[in-house]
């Protein structure tokens, strides 16, 4: 009886362990994806700002201004990953079009507003290049728990999943990073 009692004790502990590490992996991925939320945000303030200072120098090019407008709305409404992936990926390639269109105006290229804003949009998407990094490092950490044994019986009690990397589409506009020429 004494055995039965021990073992079924150091059962016990060795199950609350894991399931605080899976605890502890899955608020370090939250935290991770709420630093790329942050950086995100960042980028969505500063697009409007960047479109306003375009249009006085560019109202020819107003197609390109309401595609980068519509594809930050849609990233800013997206709900799961997939769609978040997607429609950043499609933001990213309405920004190039709109760093491509001010190389067609010398007057905007040598815009204070405008260049810092392009600085402040680089060093935000470097950012978020960073935070893509670190979240998808604790993600992979957190899947490797969930689904190692005996991490996946504990995983699979609790409700406890796999996450999903934040990857960036390489085929697409994504794959390149923004170009800020000055």
């Amino acid at each position: 009886m004494t055995i039965f009692l021990i073992i079924l004790v150091v059962l016990v502990i060795f199950a609350i362990g894991i399931y605080n590490s899976l605890v502890t992996g899955k608020n370090r991925v939250d935290e991770a994806w709420s630093d790329i939320e942050v950086q995100l945000k960042r980028r969505y303030d500063l697009i409007p700002n960047l479109v306003e200072t375009v249009k006085g120098y560019a109202k020819q090019e107003s197609s390109v201004l309401e595609n980068v407008t519509k594809a930050r709305n849609m990233a800013m409404q997206a709900g799961s990953m997939q769609e978040k992936l997607k429609d950043e990926n499609m933001l990213s390639g309405a920004l190039k079009s709109l760093f491509a269109v001010s190389e067609a105006y010398p007057d905007l290229k040598s815009n204070t507003n405008f260049m810092q804003m392009q600085r402040d949009l680089t060093d935000t998407e470097d950012k978020i290049q960073a935070s893509r990094r670190f979240y998808n490092g604790t993600v992979r950490d957190f899947n490797t728990k969930v689904q190692q044994f005996p991490g996946n019986i504990f995983a699979s009690m609790f409700g406890f999943a796999k996450r999903e990397f934040f990857d960036i589409d390489e085929k697409g506009a994504e794959g390149q990073p923004v170009s800020v020429k000055f």
